[in-house]
């Protein structure tokens, strides 16, 4: 009995951490490119206390809703009071991860005031928030295609080539289309100034983990066909290596289109606000996987 106990906690604990990434992973496809704007940094930094906590009974009424029906977690709580605890607990993950986002680019310091930090957060979590709320809805859960059928089917090389280019081609362009909105704005320059260093190692191991989890851990659709890839790249830690690597070309290349980068800047400059614009670009590039 004390071992069938410890089963069904452990299985509750595995449970419960599956739903946190899976808020998060949520959070980070629908709010990132908020995080690269400055305007909301700066009206988050003096907005008014009493604006503040407007908007966060906004967010939670949205967010309560939206639990009413179908939130972050597998299991749908329809009970109002479940709905305001999950709506409490996605809040709580939206500001988690902006708090940790913001402190990576160097946009909250030990200098930040306390009154400038908790804007800068409640604004950067309205979006981020319903991220968590919307993880379900817009990416769906697990779904299975009728090769699932038969697991002991080898692919063919060709249909091995086939996904892995599919693969880069989805990363390509999901890249891109976030890359494209941030790279001719003055964010990635403002970043690259108070980002060096090892800030800029951390920013590369926090978008490799977060487009991992998104594919690979969040439970979105299609993650138990492709943890069972084989091939060129098609395991998750070498696809989500690939993934990043072509993520940071596309982000180069989009700096260089918007004249943010030319062929006489040095090599440090290409690197930082290659990297910089890698980590929306990254997350931009699993969105992409997730939808072939």
């Amino acid at each position: 009995m004390i071992q069938s106990y410890r089963n069904r906690r452990s299985s509750s604990w595995i449970a419960e951490f599956d739903d946190l990434i899976r808020g998060a992973s949520g959070g980070f496809l629908f709010g990132i490119p908020l995080l690269y704007t400055m305007e909301v940094w700066w009206i988050g930094s003096f907005a008014h206390p009493i604006r503040l906590l407007m908007a966060m009974i906004l967010t939670f009424t949205i967010v309560f809703m939206l639990n009413r029906t179908d939130g972050f977690r597998k299991s749908s709580n329809t009970q109002a009071s479940d709905a305001v605890i999950d709506s409490i607990e996605a809040m709580a993950i939206g500001i988690i991860c902006c708090g940790l986002i913001l402190v990576l680019l160097r946009e909250i310091t030990w200098q930040t005031a306390l009154s400038e930090t908790l804007g800068k957060l409640i604004y950067e979590s309205m979006p981020f928030t319903l991220g968590v709320a919307l993880a379900n809805q817009f990416l769906g859960g697990e779904t299975h295609s009728n090769n699932s059928n038969n697991p002991n089917q080898k692919p063919s090389d060709q249909g091995r080539l086939n996904a892995t280019f599919a693969d880069i081609g989805a990363t390509l362009i999901g890249a891109m289309v976030i890359a494209s909105n941030i790279a001719p704005t003055d964010e990635v320059p403002m970043l690259v100034a108070a980002v060096s260093g090892l800030w800029l190692l951390a920013v590369m191991l926090i978008s490799l983990l977060i487009s991992y989890a998104i594919v690979f851990q969040a439970g979105f659709a299609k993650q138990s066909q492709r943890q069972q890839q084989k091939g060129i790249f098609q395991r998750p830690i070498s696809e989500t290596l690939m993934s990043y690597l072509v993520s940071l070309f596309a982000a180069a290349v989009m700096l260089v289109f918007f004249s943010q980068l030319h062929l006489n800047d040095p090599w440090q400059m290409w690197l930082s606000y290659t990297i910089i614009l890698g980590l929306p670009a990254t997350i931009g590039g699993a969105a992409g996987r997730l939808a072939i």
